[in-house]
């Protein structure tokens, strides 16, 4: 399979070590003084570049018929116009705000205790996320996914960063050293907490994930998600 990599930083190269190692080839390496981009002989496009640069990347590929594994965060106030231009040219796409196996898992662990958790008003949500200081979002887009997660199943009705205000999940966002990535849930009551937690230990899983998302959507048109590559239905 040829890959073409938008964005060749730290995960652009990880991804393209992966992908080799598993029999694919690195078609193009797209950055911001590329001129000239090689639609033709790209199989799949993955992109992990910038939030100001996304929104093209992806939808110049669904344009030359290139499906894209999208795992940058931050460019989603144009996601549904993304959405409609991949429709239209009957493109494949796949948008993760992580793509490791492990935090999709945690995803649904999230989503399931969430729904436990619905009925009991003596507990109150909160959560925490940990990155490098080279991170410049915040919260994540992994946080911002579980907090979606916890939205869909219960009352609350949005999220705050580092504020609590009735009805929204508070999310505390650290930056610190070279964390590749930490996020906890935490239910507290005057009585006791639960607590879950998903700890990184470095980027690799996160490029495998990708990789194995590309392999995935071979030959596929739609807007498919991480649940339709690992099947948790």
């Amino acid at each position: 399979m040829n890959i073409a990599l938008f964005g060749y930083g730290k995960m652009g190269k990880m991804i393209e070590q992966i992908a080799q190692d598993r029999g694919h080839t690195i078609a193009a390496k797209i950055d911001v003084d590329t001129k000239e981009i090689p639609y033709d002989n790209m199989d799949v496009a993955i992109d992990f570049s910038t939030p100001e640069a996304a929104f093209d990347n992806i939808t110049g590929c669904f344009e030359n018929g290139v499906p894209v594994i999208c795992g940058t965060t931050g460019w989603l106030s144009n996601y549904e116009k993304a959405i409609d231009i991949c429709n239209k040219n009957q493109g494949g796409f796949i948008y993760a705000s992580n793509f490791s196996l492990g935090v999709n898992i945690f995803f649904e662990l999230n989503a399931h205790l969430a729904k436990i958790m619905s009925g009991l008003e003596q507990y109150n949500v909160s959560m925490e996320e940990i990155h490098h200081t080279q991170k410049l979002d915040a919260p994540s887009g992994t946080a911002i996914t579980l907090a979606e997660g916890i939205i869909a199943n219960t009352n609350y009705k949005g999220w705050k960063l580092d504020q609590t205000d009735e009805g929204t999940i508070p999310i505390t966002s650290k930056r610190e050293g070279m964390v590749p990535g930490t996020h906890s849930i935490s239910y507290d009551s005057a009585v006791d907490s639960i607590e879950i937690k998903h700890t990184a230990h470095n980027r690799e899983g996160f490029a495998l994930g990708a990789v194995i998302a590309a392999e995935w959507i071979q030959g596929k048109s739609g807007i498919f998600t991480m649940k339709d590559v690992l099947n948790l239905y």
